[in-house]
């Protein structure tokens, strides 16, 4: 073959390269592409897959609630492809267990980060704090699957729901006004150190001067699991409640021994605080009779036809397992991401930008899950109604509901005084 036809082979070659590439993606400057269906998609999108991420908690403190949390995503994520996926696409969940050690947990988010569209569950305040600056720069829409005030603000960091000093302005108005706690009285708040103490303190130290009561509080760490002298410090200060913001072993630990000692006060927890495998304990008496919970979520108890949906399927995929607050929490964060990333399919633009201008578009939303949400501000908190619960054996999920969500006042006259 002469130079002119060896010429004109390759000129025909690149031709049906550049053909055969415009027929399957497109890439722009940005390093994003276009698939054929006319989707730009970004690092963890395929033309057949959408891989999302979740750093969990399966050997720390938090290992019920995150195996839960686990299995829930999972469950909607088998149910979203048996429906043909998201966008013509299947969707993955890759599960990084931390333990709740923040360096393990960054070691995993630099091992997923560049092939994940989002994360869907990530287990811990410290945890998520310690990542803000990588999933602010890196787009990374993240729900967590913790509560501090200090993660608000990020347009792509989502807490859901309540934050932990809300529920805790809603503990301090059920005690004052359904367990007899009066102006003057003194009332206890074991804390774990970090941010998820730290803000829960925030909206119980504001509630009770509100109320005319007096904060006792006893900060711990997260491997402190013996609180007998926290419970003579709150018992010496007469103590007439005690709200507490830890794990489930340490609610546990301080019904138990607050019970055997004496101290046969109300004692109230957030959603964290709290697993109904407690029940199966001897502190079960204690939990039973003294301990309310408050939640964002309502219990698995529910009658909210989506919560026991949900719950049914539970039970079939995962027969024998506990549904627990996590599983709903767990299957919530992912029904939500589903619906995030419908509408980013809709817009054409499965990118992490694109992911997080879809899920900030959205306003009221309400999944029957829980109470409605709105995601069109970073900076505030997506609902403000808070349940409360209590413990209960025979109840499916280990709890039952006492009193219905409600918007206290009290809370938007917090919010408005943290946000001046």
């Amino acid at each position: 073959m002469n130079s002119t036809g060896r010429t004109a082979l390759a000129a025909t070659l690149a031709a049906l390269l550049l053909a055969a590439a415009g027929c399957s993606t497109k890439a722009d400057d940005s390093g994003k592409d276009t698939g054929s269906d006319g989707v730009r998609t970004g690092p963890g999108v395929t033309a057949g897959k959408i891989r999302l991420g979740a750093l969990t908690d399966l050997t720390g403190p938090y290992a019920t609630l995150g195996k839960s949390i686990v299995q829930a995503q999972q469950m909607w994520a088998d149910e979203t492809n048996k429906k043909g996926g998201i966008c013509g696409r299947k969707v993955e969940i890759v599960v990084k267990d931390h333990g709740y050690d923040v360096q393990k947990a960054v070691a995993s988010y630099t091992e997923i980060s560049p092939d994940v569209l989002a994360l869907p569950q990530v287990i811990g305040s410290p945890v998520v704090s310690a990542l803000l600056d990588d999933v602010d720069r890196d787009h990374m829409l993240t729900f967590p699957q913790a509560w501090a005030a200090d993660l608000l603000g990020q347009d792509s960091v989502q807490v859901l729901g309540t934050t932990y000093d809300l529920d805790m302005v809603r503990a301090v108005d059920f005690l004052t006004r359904a367990q007899g706690i009066r102006k003057g009285d003194r009332i206890g708040h074991v804390y774990f150190e970090g941010d998820y103490g730290a803000n829960a303190l925030e909206g119980s130290t504001w509630a009770a001067k509100k109320a005319g009561l007096t904060v006792v509080g006893q900060k711990i760490k997260a491997t402190d699991t013996d609180l007998s002298a926290q419970v003579t410090a709150l018992r010496k200060a007469g103590v007439k409640a005690v709200l507490i913001s830890a794990g489930p072993s340490q609610t546990a630990s301080l019904a138990g021994v607050a019970a055997s000692r004496g101290l046969k006060v109300p004692i109230v927890t957030s959603a964290p605080g709290y697993a109904p495998q407690l029940l199966k304990t001897p502190a079960a008496p204690a939990l039973t009779g003294m301990l309310h919970i408050v939640s964002a979520a309502p219990p698995v108890s529910s009658d909210l036809p989506a919560v026991r949906k949900m719950v049914a399927s539970y039970q079939k995929k995962y027969p024998g397992e506990l549904v627990d607050a996590g599983t709903l929490s767990g299957y919530n964060a992912a029904e939500l991401m589903g619906r995030d990333l419908k509408a980013a399919c809709a817009a054409k633009d499965l990118t992490r930008e694109g992911l997080v201008k879809a899920h900030r578009s959205q306003k009221q939303v309400d999944n029957g899950l829980g109470t409605p949400e709105d995601f069109s501000d970073a900076a505030r908190p997506a609902g403000l109604a808070v349940y409360v619960t209590k413990p209960d054996k025979k109840a499916t999920g280990g709890s039952v509901l006492v009193e219905d969500a409600r918007v206290l006042p009290a809370v938007k006259e917090y919010l408005a005084a943290r946000e001046k």
